[in-house]
């Protein structure tokens, strides 16, 4: 079976439901925001803060990279890691590409703590932004092979329904 590279929004249960997956397939579970913090040393939001976003964004195509070249793992990317087209195609050639979507207001709530997300933070309206930057990356969304909407899902539901897409392909 190949690689599970779940893209999609903010708190649309990358994470939660990524573990699942892996779990249930013996596969490792890879965070790419996680590996990057971890790899240089400071948070996503130190990094926007102290470096600014493109410095981020290097550093996530660096990681895109290293996650892809490996097997037997299910890639949990951040939110906006579509936005480069060259990542797209790393991952494509190294897995299968599932979108994570939500409604706004489940977005909303998922994603409520300030100082976590520094996009979002950015906006005095956060639902505004949320709205907004979901538009901006609709269609690098559309690319995915696959696609669940996790609003009125559990991790369990969403971990299930991927991986049966995955066990079809």
């Amino acid at each position: 079976m190949k690689n599970v590279v779940l893209i999609g929004f903010m708190g649309t249960g990358k994470t939660s439901s990524g573990k699942m997956i892996a779990n249930q397939l013996g596969f490792k579970f890879i965070d790419m925001d996680r590996a990057i913090e971890k790899k240089w040393g400071m948070t996503i939001p130190q990094m926007f803060e102290q470096h600014g976003e493109a410095f981020f964004r290097e550093k996530e195509k660096e990681m895109c990279r290293e996650v892809a070249g490996k097997k037997s793992v299910v890639i949990s990317t951040g939110g906006g890691t579509v936005k480069d087209p060259d990542n797209v195609a790393i991952l494509k050639q190294s897995g299968k590409i599932v979108c994570l979507m939500a409604s706004v207001e489940a977005i909303l709530e998922r994603t409520a703590t300030i100082g976590q997300r520094p996009l979002l933070d950015a906006y005095e309206d956060r639902r505004q932004g949320i709205v907004e930057l979901l538009e901006q990356r609709k269609a690098m969304y559309a690319q995915a092979d696959y696609t669940v909407d996790t609003t009125d899902m559990s991790p369990l539901q969403v971990s299930r329904d991927v991986i049966s897409f995955m066990k079809r392909r």
